[in-house]
């Protein structure tokens, strides 16, 4: 393959601050800059080794404020974000229902555990990990309960 990841996702708020303090505080994310371009604020948010949000904030810019069901959203519906560990998963979890951002629910896709939350402006994201409980060639549809989770 010629690519190994996404570089950045670019993405609509309309409170910079409250969007930097959710994943600063979730996922220990930090701001590496900021520009005022096109009348508007655009702040660098790294989330990860190589990936990062790029932030834009436009006055009179609706948009952050629309909400849609999944798949209802256009092109791109939600980002996931990958784990570095099922250890970093479970803190991540613990701190996305302490703020009331996700439930409990973990998904069990076969490969990949899956927990979905709300972040700022009502924007929906995913956070994935490995399944250390995953049986060779089985894929599981959404709603499938990780077992580890239950009880």
């Amino acid at each position: 393959m010629l690519l190994n990841g996404f570089n950045h996702v670019a993405l609509l708020t309309a409170d910079t601050e409250q969007f930097v303090a959710f994943f600063r505080d979730v996922f220990e994310a930090e701001v590496i800059g900021a520009q005022e371009p096109m009348g508007g604020r655009l702040t660098f948010v790294k989330i990860g080794d190589d990936a990062e949000f790029n932030v834009f904030e436009v006055p009179d810019n609706t948009e952050a404020q629309r909400q849609t069901p999944m798949l209802g959203r256009g092109r791109i519906d939600h980002f996931g974000l990958q784990a570095a560990s099922l250890e970093a998963f479970e803190e991540i979890r613990r701190r996305l229902i302490d703020r009331g951002a996700a439930d409990a629910f973990v998904t069990d896709f076969g490969p990949v555990l899956s927990l979905f939350f709300t972040g700022p402006d009502g924007l929906e994201g995913e956070v994935c990990v490995p399944n250390p409980d995953a049986v060779p060639g089985t894929f599981n549809p959404p709603g499938t309960p990780a077992k580890r989770y239950v009880g």
